[in-house]
């Protein structure tokens, strides 16, 4: 926020014959925020001009019908002088309130564009209510309908877009904020949220489930899932770790829900542990995970409770990926789309890695069979792993091939160089954003060598990396 004294100076700044002579008033009008954060995957993605800082969620579903109501408040920061400014969100709004003052809105596709009844100074702090309610499954976007739900039970997980099924949202992982997650329905079925559990109320036959999530979180990390559910509580090393399972889904072989809800929330713990022995402390304030029994074909990295398909499918593998991700991902986050190999190419790799560390195959073994076994023509080669592009944001080659470049990376810098590469990574950008780029830079400078062709054989080029020393390969 700009102090008094600051303001004045710099509107008078504005005023100086340097400038053209124009007037204050004329050089400082409130302008509209940008309709998109400037990803140029996904334009529309988040919004200019605003800072999201927290988020009040509070909705309730109804199973039957599919109808979810609610209202948010986001309290906000004006990063210019704003006129109106934009949200995105897919269910049809009933109200919207800046500061207590009803506000003019128009929906247009997923935007909500907002226009206060007064102007917005930058650096201001202003609260946005917006009351909604409408049937999630019914709406789409970029052709995407993420919503997941059954007559027993409904979870909220997709990757790049989820939050605006369900609540009005600052939608790109570079506004991150703190949330509160109130969830009602009726008192027979459970919430599981992110972060810690703050209450549980029930009240003629209808339960809110009250969870909080204090660091900062990207808007497609927050999920609840609503259902039957077993749910394990422990601590792991001081932090709470909460795992569930469905009730609704084929548990672990042999056992009950309730059997392997301990059981994962242990493997969890385990996972964790290992992670944070080479990459420094876990990030956040609480832990666990949730096995739906939903039908969905992939994992996700939900910020400090990871989503899986069924309980029946995990395997030490798949949560060792998608709890690296609490590092590579949630709590360093994209600065854009694009990077998205630092997230899926560092959860594959610490996936390998945790097969090498249980006893497994080194992952200089599996990058070199990998490696021999894929010929120079496969499509593997053929994709930039630092820009793939919105429609294959999720190619099979992101995953892979940026497996193989940090293990190249390691084998061509060294052990201790490589994990103090990744610690300092993720110490230094801890619930903020980064990009490719940076991190080449960290790597040079942390290795003291020069990478430029490394990494432009193994993220930029779209040929097979020859098989030499510099390329890690030898």
């Amino acid at each position: 926020m700009i102090a008094p004294a600051r303001a004045l100076a710099a509107l008078l700044v504005v005023a100086s014959p340097g400038l053209g002579g124009a007037p204050a008033e004329a050089l400082r009008a409130p302008t509209p925020g940008a309709a998109g954060i400037g990803d140029p995957y996904f334009p529309l993605d988040g919004n200019g001009g605003i800072d999201v800082l927290h988020y009040d969620v509070r909705d309730a579903y109804a199973f039957a019908s599919g109808r979810l109501s609610g209202r948010t408040r986001l309290r906000v920061r004006a990063t210019q002088d704003l006129s109106r400014f934009n949200l995105d969100f897919l269910l049809p709004v009933r109200s919207v309130r800046v500061d207590r003052r009803r506000a003019q809105v128009r929906h247009q596709g997923h935007e909500l564009r907002i226009t206060p009844a007064r102007p917005i100074p930058a650096g201001a702090e202003f609260v946005v209510t917006v009351a909604y309610a409408g049937t999630p499954a019914s709406e789409s976007y970029r052709g995407e309908r993420s919503w997941l739900a059954s007559p027993d039970e409904v979870v909220t997980m997709n990757e790049p877009h989820m939050a605006p099924w369900w609540f009005p949202a600052n939608d790109h992982p570079r506004d991150k904020a703190s949330f509160d997650i109130r969830v009602t329905v009726p008192r027979s079925k459970d919430v599981v949220s992110n972060g810690v559990r703050v209450s549980k109320k029930t009240h003629r036959g209808r339960t809110t489930t009250h969870w909080r999530a204090v660091e900062p979180m990207a808007p497609y990390l927050a999920f609840f899932a609503a259902g039957s559910f077993a749910i394990h509580r422990s601590s792991c090393n001081g932090v709470p770790n909460v795992f569930a399972v469905s009730r609704n889904t084929t548990s672990t072989p042999g056992q009950p829900a309730r059997r392997a809800a301990a059981y994962w929330g242990r493997q969890t713990c385990t996972i964790v542990s290992e992670l944070s022995s080479v990459l420094g402390p876990y990030p956040f304030s609480s832990m666990g995970g949730l096995a739906t029994g939903l039908t969905v074909g992939f994992a996700l990295e939900n910020q400090t409770r990871p989503t899986y398909p069924y309980a029946s499918g995990l395997q030490p593998g798949l949560l060792t990926h998608e709890l690296a991700h609490q590092w590579f991902g949630d709590s360093v986050s994209v600065a854009g789309w694009r990077d998205v190999w630092l997230n899926e190419g560092f959860a594959s790799f610490m996936a390998g890695f945790g097969v090498e560390l249980r006893g497994g195959q080194p992952q200089q073994d599996w990058l070199l069979q990998t490696y021999d076994s894929v010929p120079d023509s496969s499509s593997l080669w053929e994709l930039s792993v630092d820009d793939p592009g919105p429609a294959r944001l999720f190619d099979g080659a992101v995953y892979a091939r940026g497996q193989m470049a940090l293990q190249a990376l390691r084998h061509r810098i060294g052990e201790t160089a490589f994990w103090t590469l990744l610690r300092t990574w993720v110490a230094q950008r801890a619930y903020r954003n980064g990009s490719v780029q940076e991190f080449e830079a960290l790597a040079a400078a942390t290795s003291g060598q020069d990478l430029t062709a490394f990494f432009d054989a193994w993220l930029h080029a779209q040929v097979k990396p020859a098989r030499t020393a510099a390329n890690g390969l030898v």
